[in-house]
């Protein structure tokens, strides 16, 4: 047994970061697992024949920490300087990487809660101290309330639009009252991670706000709409400075090779991957319809994913699918959070809160 018992002071406040659970095997045999907001289809194929040719020099080689060809496309796709990108394994380290680069021991970090899992454990890894301003009665940031909470210690506010784990947005209009009311020296990061599902025609650009204000970065992945979640690559757009600091704090070689290569593939093939993003959103449309006819109370998404406010009733609901072998992300006392799959699992869903009399369904 190890004899180091002395750890790093708020150590003791950290939550390790929860992942998704495998589903169990359900009565038919099948296991369907909803609990990471996982794209459910297969990598495209213009996208797995870079990857086979990338392949031989892509494992015994460190991949450019420049990333250059990446970089290029990314800039090119949202018309911004090179200098505005800064990359990493994935939106969460870049977050991460946000955090470190802005806020220390004693700074204030602020996001709406419930949001994404990972906030609060970045923020007391960075040593400053989360702020969590908890969502109104529609589970929608209450922006309002955010920008009340915000003191001169404030150096960073993380807005998720769509929110993750309720699929909500904010309004252009919100964002923009909300911008008014922030100090230019704090930097407000829109979450994007699933802005590619959001249909929603009041929603802001992230972009757009961060060609119009010095204080506005924009977080994006491609492991959901692209799905290249088992490759992590993720990027902030940022004002030149921001995103100089990023690359400052960023870990040398997150990015692989091989999720360069995919990433610049996806960006090629996005006509194809829309085709794909169109029937994930009619099928969260589906799937929304068809538990609200049955009962269940679901919360407007503009996710991949839907939010089911359970309450106490959230555990016994996570029970009952995992008996259908199906896994959701839930959340004790909260609700439960069920990613979109393909039409078959979205039915086996379905059937499922059926069957078990899930949040009221009869």
């Amino acid at each position: 047994m190890s004899k180091v018992t002395q750890f790093r002071p708020g150590l003791e406040l950290v939550a390790a970061y929860r992942a998704g659970k495998p589903a169990p095997v359900g009565p038919d045999g099948r296991s369907v697992k909803l609990s990471s907001n996982e794209n459910p289809y297969a990598p495209l194929p213009s996208v797995v024949r870079r990857l086979a040719a990338a392949l031989p020099e892509s494992i015994s080689r460190y991949p450019s920490i420049a990333a250059a060809e990446l970089t290029e496309a990314l800039a090119a796709r949202f018309d911004v300087s090179p200098d505005n990108l800064a990359l990493g394994s994935g939106s969460v380290e870049v977050a991460a990487q946000l955090i470190h680069a802005l806020a220390g021991p004693g700074d204030e970090v602020m996001f709406a809660w419930r949001s994404f899992e990972a906030y609060p454990i970045l923020v007391r890894v960075a040593g400053a101290v989360p702020v969590e301003v908890p969502l109104d009665a529609d589970a929608r940031h209450d922006l309002a309330a955010m920008a009340d909470a915000i003191t001169d210690r404030t150096r960073l506010i993380f807005v998720c639009n769509p929110n993750n784990p309720t699929g909500t947005v904010v309004s252009a209009e919100e964002l923009e009252a909300f911008m008014a009311r922030v100090p230019s020296d704090v930097l407000v990061v829109v979450d994007e991670a699933y802005v590619h599902f959001d249909v929603d025609a009041d929603s802001p650009s992230g972009i757009d706000f961060f060609r119009r204000y010095d204080n506005v970065a924009v977080l994006h992945t491609f492991s959901k709409a692209y799905g290249l979640a088992g490759l992590r690559v993720g990027y902030a757009i940022a004002p030149d400075a921001v995103a100089e600091a990023l690359r400052k704090v960023a870990i040398p070689f997150a990015v692989t090779r091989l999720a360069q290569e995919a990433a610049v593939a996806s960006l090629e093939a996005e006509g194809e991957l829309q085709v794909r993003i169109d029937e994930m959103v009619l099928e969260r449309d589906r799937l929304t319809r068809a538990l609200r006819d049955a009962g269940v109370a679901v919360v407007p998404s503009q996710a991949n994913f839907v939010w089911l406010p359970l309450g106490e009733a959230t555990a016994d609901a996570a029970a009952a699918l995992e008996r259908h072998g199906i896994s959701a992300r839930a959340f004790a006392g909260e609700g439960v959070r069920i990613s979109i799959g393909d039409p078959s699992e979205n039915d086996l869903v379905i059937e499922a809160v059926r069957a078990e009399g899930i949040g009221g369904a009869a």
